[in-house]
């Protein structure tokens, strides 16, 4: 295996000398105080951005709160392309302000607007309540976007880590006419199988901000019935055609129990006829995105997420560079 970059060896001595539980040892509510402040403590200043507005999107299982980012430079009535963003977190931890740096950047390097979903968690809230909130989200931003001065033909979907996953099963919903189509989906260190049979997870069982046990936790507490896991909105790998879903960038990390799951996943894509910007990065860690204080790489690779969501949103709507089906 590569060695790692000096920032992730950094990062990590850090975490050693604070002595940091791991996440699984921890219950949710104490895990979600944890990395809450972490993300705090590794990300820089929040860059400040032309508008924010905090909204709701409605679904039958109560309100789901958005908060939509418009860049730096933008003019208020401009109908600016947009990206659903899905924070990342194991599907238990994380909310819109884990993940609020990360927008904020986004959306000022793509001049565009951005908007991110505070869906439900586990174990309160298990699976498929994060994928009806995620999908009442794009509903709702399809079908306001007049009003929130967005232009619908350049919708993306994007995440990280279980976010990934959320945006994949978007992107399925869409290609099978459940849900708006989209121009793009953005698959960052994704979750695509809740099986966890991939070599990730014999690979990295220590020593990394995400290992096979912190990935079990998660699910565990995700999809405790396990005939949920090898549903395809539970684990996109699972699904039948990957055909005709919208173009695909696809991050993977070498040091990262997932990064074999989402290499496979991009190369079927690919192999299916959808187009697929791969980004392999072998001396990084999952969850680089969120420590950009440390780990300068995170911000290298948003810089590269935005010029390929402008390179796709400047080819039209979700019929640009469509797959064959």
């Amino acid at each position: 295996m590569p060695a790692l970059h000096p920032d992730v060896q950094a990062l990590l001595a850090m975490l050693r000398a604070a002595n940091a539980q791991p996440l699984e040892a921890l219950p949710p509510e104490a895990a979600r105080r944890g990395y809450l402040a972490g993300r705090r403590a590794l990300q820089p200043p929040p860059d400040p951005v032309a508008q924010i507005r905090d909204l709701a999107a409605p679904s039958p299982a109560g309100p789901v709160p958005l908060r939509l980012y418009r860049g730096e430079g933008t003019a208020p009535d401009a109908a600016l392309p947009c990206l659903l963003y899905l924070h990342g977190g194991g599907w238990v931890l994380g909310n819109i302000e884990s993940h609020d740096w990360v927008c904020r950047r986004l959306a000022n390097l793509t001049r565009g607007c951005v908007i991110a979903v505070d869906y439900r968690l586990a174990p309160e809230h298990p699976f498929p309540a994060a994928v009806e909130d995620a999908a009442a989200a794009l509903t709702f931003v399809a079908e306001r976007a007049e009003g929130l001065s967005v232009d619908p033909n350049r919708l993306a979907v994007g995440g990280d880590s279980a976010g990934g996953n959320l945006a994949a099963v978007l992107a399925l919903m869409g290609r099978d006419g459940t849900l708006p189509r989209t121009a793009m989906q953005v698959l960052l260190y994704p979750s695509v199988d809740l099986g966890l049979t991939s070599e990730g997870f014999e690979r990295i069982t220590e020593g990394q901000p995400l290992t096979a046990g912190t990935m079990r936790y998660f699910v565990d507490h995700y999809a405790p019935d396990p005939r949920d896991r090898t549903d395809w909105r539970a684990s996109p790998a699972r699904a039948a055609s990957l055909a005709g879903t919208a173009p695909a960038l696809v991050l993977t990390c070498g040091h990262d129990p997932l990064c074999e799951e989402a290499r496979l996943y991009a190369h079927r894509l690919e192999r299916e006829g959808v187009p697929v910007t791969a980004l392999h990065l072998s001396d990084q860690t999952h969850g680089i995105l969120t420590m950009s204080r440390l780990v300068r790489t995170s911000a290298t690779v948003l810089s590269f997420v935005a010029e390929a969501l402008l390179e796709r949103w400047s080819l039209g709507g979700p019929e640009g560079g469509r797959g064959a089906r």
